[in-house]
């Protein structure tokens, strides 16, 4: 097994280097600027490394408070998991209300919530302020895979309504997912209207040109070989000069590698696989999905879908756990697509690529401080469209002196995986393994 420390090498190495990859998100991609990297030493009172979701939320959020910010990204903004996501753009935290409360108690579970649901707001509200053209949509639904699912599936809904007086979500029969979907593989489900999704791409170039604009200075190829105590501040060393930062906050997720080995432990990078098939046309597309939202099933190893805004249908499915794809990408996920859609086998697909993110033990974001001044957030587990800019706005008030926020998000149990960086890897293996065999009896 591979060690996954060296998974952003190995991401290098696959993907040819610097530059973006070859993916629908890029090909249809608003608002891409010529890199900038850094060009000898400078300071500034707040370093952010990493420029996807979290770290772009952040910078903004800080320049907005009048921090002077730098942003370093060791390839180019929205490079990792938030340029390649299946854009679904979720409701709650990343565990269902029940398992949060075991978990956190009551009163805890709820204000996480709440905080989740600001998380929505936030979203919505950024892309208003600075018009960013990332094509939202509404709708978001939970398919039963398996009949034994459905009971599971209706009590988050009823939960979600009676308990937390969420009043957008319902439960659905068999027959009502029968109309929105053209399949027949599912028992039920539920629908979550104030969820949706998006185009991820955009979504973080929005936030990263929004950042700009507020003036943090934003160094794409630049990565941060190593960071050191300065004094009362930190030093991060890049080959193309040094950032003196008072605070430092760690925004990698998936890519963080050995950089911070205090934390790595805390997260498991593992790839997902997402195909791009052609236009299907309005009538074909309204088809495979009526009402045009998201959708994801109950699967441990899931599939999830949506149309884009050209009416393509963009499938995720199928994962891995070590750092190499599979040669064939969309050999791996067409199957899932026509156990779905047996009717879109004449289909060509166009696109076809794969991502990292992180998972953590609990599936929750792990928040945290390290030393005097160094905060990071990571692990949104597949949930982090919208938990991340919550993550951005509460990493900058604590860093503006509100901390209380940020504490609740880090008091949330954060373990390290068994066996620290190296032995996790098999163990996760073995695990994933054994669930994705649940799923085919």
């Amino acid at each position: 097994m591979t060690d996954p420390s060296v998974i952003e090498a190995k991401a290098l190495e696959r993907e040819g280097g610097a530059g973006y990859p070859d993916t629908y998100y890029v090909a249809t991609a608003k608002g891409l600027t010529p890199s900038q990297p850094l060009d000898g030493s400078t300071d500034c009172d707040v370093c952010v490394v990493g420029g996807g979701y979290t770290g772009t939320a952040t910078a903004l959020h800080l320049a907005e408070r009048g921090y002077k910010t730098v942003l370093l990204e060791s390839q180019r903004i929205g490079w990792g998991a938030s340029g390649r996501n299946g854009g679904q753009f979720c409701s709650g935290q990343r565990i269902e209300p029940a398992a949060m409360t075991k978990l956190m108690g009551a009163e805890r579970a709820r204000r996480l919530w709440d905080l989740a649901e600001e998380s929505k707001a936030i979203v919505r509200e950024r892309i208003a302020r600075h018009a960013i053209d990332c094509d939202l949509r509404p709708g978001l639904i939970a398919a039963a895979f398996k009949a034994s699912h459905l009971p599971e599936i209706v009590d988050y809904a009823e939960s979600l309504r009676d308990d937390y007086g969420y009043p957008h979500i319902r439960p659905l029969s068999r027959d009502e997912l029968r109309e929105m979907l053209g399949t027949d593989l599912y028992h039920g489900g539920c629908i979550d209207s104030d969820a949706g999704h998006l185009h991820p791409l955009n979504y973080v170039l929005g936030l990263a040109r929004a950042a700009r604009e507020a003036g943090v200075a934003i160094h794409e190829e630049t990565p941060a070989t190593a960071i050191s105590r300065d004094g009362g501040g930190h030093r991060i060393t890049t080959a193309r000069g040094d950032v003196r930062a008072d605070r430092l906050v760690l925004a990698c997720n998936g890519y963080l590698g050995g950089i911070e080995r205090r934390i790595a432990g805390k997260i498991m990078p593992i790839n997902n696989f997402i195909i791009a098939t052609e236009p299907l046309g309005e009538d074909r597309a309204r088809s495979v999905i009526a009402n045009d939202a998201a959708v994801a099933d109950s699967k441990h190893v899931l599939d999830y879908y949506r149309l884009s805004a050209d009416g393509r249908l963009l499938f995720g499915g199928g994962e891995t756990y070590r750092a190499a794809y599979p040669k064939d990408i969309a050999g791996v996920v067409r199957p899932c697509m026509l156990k779905v859609f047996p009717q879109l086998e004449d289909v060509r697909i166009d696109y076809a690529w794969g991502g990292t993110l992180a998972i953590t033990m609990h599936r929750l974001p792990a928040y945290g401080r390290l030393d005097e001044g160094l905060y990071y957030a990571q692990g949104f587990s597949g949930q982090g469209v919208a938990l991340t800019s919550l993550a951005g706005k509460v990493i900058a008030e604590a860093i503006d002196g509100e901390t209380d926020r940020f504490d609740l998000l880090a008091s949330v149990p954060s373990p390290q995986f068994p066996g620290g960086t190296l032995l996790r890897w098999p163990t996760l293996v073995a695990g994933m393994l054994y669930h994705a065999l649940l799923d085919r009896l």
